[in-house]
């Protein structure tokens, strides 16, 4: 038996554990199974691990992506870039075995834990073929945890970005400030923020979408509903759209292929 599973608190609705049960049953994989593990304190984390010996990888959410990383022996370039972890990997041998592969943890235990963050990837490659020369300037809308991946992945892409927040910060300006100039200029806008997530569906970002134009592609985080306040104002106005349902299915993908991955990292 495998197990795998997902950390967070609370853990009222998860996408991950749905799409790994359907994948199990549709590949016909049988002795694998996927269970929410709802810790309110990331230092409950060794005591989970020691009582599920069969636990090979890990989905982490709210509130654990970044003060999980002090509990792991090997973080990724691009999580330690982003500073957020939501995949975890682990190295589940016993002490002797652990200790002569020099793979027994830093914190003493006999798990290796691996940590990287598969948003970067899913939001990569689901925006990429989207993109046309329009979009060299993006408004991200909200800077909370969500946006690091969305950040990281617009430098790689050299598309330069601005920040949109409801209360001031450090280089970042306000949504009360958003001018059609802004819009005009920006052509790519995404929301990391969870305004519009069911059941709030009537509720949108607050920017001018009147300047919206065909050439504008809106880019939405949220997956449920399907096609969010925000979209709809955007398609109105002719711009491509965008959900984040296909991010979620490949950042679960590329979580799969990290737990199932040989590579010994140092």
């Amino acid at each position: 038996m495998k197990q795998f599973g997902l950390i967070g608190y609370p853990l009222s609705h998860s996408f991950s554990k749905k799409y790994f049960e359907d994948k199990f049953e549709k590949e016909g994989i049988t002795d694998h199974r996927y269970d929410l593990f709802p810790i309110e304190h990331i230092s409950a984390l060794s005591e989970l691990l020691h009582q599920t010996p069969h636990l090979c990888g890990l989905n982490v959410t709210i509130p654990h992506k970044i003060n999980v990383m002090k509990q792991l022996d090997w973080i990724s370039h691009d999580a330690k870039e982003v500073g957020a972890v939501n995949c975890i990997r682990i190295s589940n041998e016993s002490p002797v075995m652990a200790a002569f592969n020099g793979e027994v943890g830093i914190n003493g235990h006999d798990f290796r834990l691996e940590g990287f963050n598969t948003d970067i990837y899913g939001f990569e490659m689901s925006l990429k073929p989207l993109l046309t020369n329009a979009h060299t300037k993006a408004l991200i809308l909200g800077n909370g945890g969500a946006a690091n991946a969305v950040k990281y992945v617009l430098e790689q892409l050299d598309i330069s970005y601005t920040v949109v927040v409801r209360k001031p910060a450090a280089g970042a300006i306000l949504f009360d400030d958003l001018t059609n100039e802004h819009i005009a200029e920006h052509k790519l806008i995404i929301n990391t923020t969870p305004v519009g997530t069911s059941p709030n569906v009537h509720e949108c970002p607050s920017i001018p979408y009147e300047f919206i134009t065909d050439e504008h592609l809106l880019y939405d985080l949220i997956y449920n509903p399907e096609q969010s306040l925000f979209l709809t104002k955007g398609k109105e106005n002719g711009a491509a759209i965008k959900n984040g349902y296909e991010m979620l299915v490949l950042q679960a993908e590329k979580s799969w292929e990290i737990w199932n991955s040989k590579t010994k990292h140092p």
